[in-house]
Parts: C-alpha cells; structure tokens; sequence
C-alpha cells in the first residue's frame, strides 16, 4: 500500500514551509490525485518566518493547484485570524501578541508555548471552527528523524507520518528539489522563525551575520522583557561575539556548538 496515501476522514497537512513538509505534500497529491476533499493544508505563520519561506509556501500552492489555508494567532477570541500570501504578518505581530498575553514573559526550551499558541492551536482552533470534532494529524518526520516520531496527546486526533513509514531521509527530499523548477531560496538554518532559540549556536550566528536586522528582533525582545530565550545565552551576546570576532570562527566548525536544543514540530 502506498504510505501516501490519506486515511479516511478528516486529515489535517500542515506545512511549516520547509523543503520536507513541501515534499510530503507534493507525494500525497500525487498518491492521492489530488488533495483529498476531506483533506486541509495550513501554514501558521509567526510573523517570524523569511519572506522567502512565506513565497515558497505560496509557489507550492501556485504550481501544484492546491488551497493552502493561512493561519494567524491572535490574542483576542477566537485567536486565530485566517490571511494571505498578501496580507500575512511580516513585522513580528502575531508572535508580539502572544507575548502580550503571556505578560511578555519569553518561551524557552522547559515551555515552548511559541510553537503550542502559533502554530498547534491556532491550526486547532480553525479546525473546530470548521465543524471538525476529530482528524488525523499528519506530520512531516523522516525516516533519518525517527526519535521524534510519537503518538498524540491531544485526544482530537492521531498523528499520521507519511515520510518515516515510506522510509524517506533528507536525500530523498534534497534530491527532488533538484529535480524541481523551483526551490525554498533561504540560507541552511534560516527556515521556520528565523531565530528560533532551538537552533544551534552556530546557526544563530551565522544568521547574525547574514541577517543582523532580523536578528535583532530577539535580542530587543530579551532587552525589552529583562529575560532570555535560552539559560546559557543573550541574543545580544552572540551578535556582539560574531561582530568581535570575525569571519574566521565561522572556519572552524567546533569553534561554535553545532547542536540544536530540539526542533520546532509545528
């Protein structure tokens, strides 16, 4: 049996905009003709993510003729707000709302609410509000990625992993991006919220020093709440330390830590 092929029911395809979760949504259109009509695609956006991610999402949906649905927090009910391509969130606003209800207090590695509010809820939340009371949850792990695979919390629905069970690896994913007339055009690392606190040392700082005005956000954030995203740390310290330093750490892969702090599911 082909492992993309959609269960019955409600299916739930959220696509973070990355090359994986564009690549799992290419092979179930292709295993299934198309997206199934009690299938939805979501992308909840942070406000945070590259323009050049918010145009692939969109270029996949443009070439391969498949509704992408939008999504946004928002702190006032239902907390959630459906846009566009056109009309997304580009200057932090969904993400500074969310800290507004949270008493500006910063998420970090013990409670990513982040990626609980944002990204899974939001996409609950819309989903209720369409009439679905159950779903299955499908979700973008490889087969190279098989410790992150695990069961629901959320007795709404049943998590579905299409990648892992057809045994894909990220050869497989960067292998059909090459063969594609079109591509995510963002630096490695810089995918998802463009400084996320769960990536690496070393790609924190490479994103300091390719994208310092973004960058800048998160240390303004940790300035303006007196906290930080991660205990050993600063957003400020790291850009200071690339800016001191020079492009010389950046030739010495164990001069920064290459490990990330886990990965952001939504």
């Amino acid at each position: 049996m082909n492992p993309y092929k959609s269960p019955r029911g409600n299916v739930l395809i959220s696509f973070s905009g990355g090359r994986t979760s564009g690549y799992m949504l290419h092979q179930i259109l292709e295993a299934n003709g198309g997206l199934p009509d009690t299938a939805k695609v979501t992308f909840a956006n942070t406000g945070r993510e590259m323009p050049e991610t918010l145009d692939f999402v969109q270029e996949c949906s443009d070439r391969w003729s498949v509704p992408i649905t939008w999504l946004e927090f928002r702190k006032d009910m239902p907390k959630f707000e459906t846009v566009s391509h056109n009309s997304a969130s580009r200057n932090s606003e969904p993400f500074e709302q969310l800290l507004q209800t949270k008493g500006n207090y910063l998420p970090n590695q013990a409670q990513r609410f982040c990626t609980q509010q944002m990204k899974v809820l939001t996409i609950k939340r819309y989903l209720v509000s369409q009439g679905w009371k159950r779903w299955t949850n499908t979700v973008g792990i490889r087969a190279d990625e098989a410790h992150r695979v695990k069961p629901s919390t959320d007795n709404r629905w049943t998590n579905w992993f299409p990648l892992a069970n057809a045994n894909e690896t990220v050869k497989d994913v960067m292998a059909f991006w090459k063969g594609q007339k079109f591509d995510l055009k963002v630096m490695k690392g810089a995918g998802n919220c463009d400084g996320c606190f769960l990536k690496s040392e070393a790609t924190l700082a490479a994103m300091w020093r390719e994208h310092p005005d973004r960058m800048k956000w998160w240390a303004d954030m940790e300035q303006k709440t007196g906290g930080t995203f991660h205990k050993s740390r600063s957003y400020k310290d790291l850009g200071s330390f690339v800016s001191r330093q020079g492009d010389w750490i950046f030739d010495d892969e164990a001069f920064l830590c290459q490990a990330d702090d886990g990965e952001c599911t939504g």
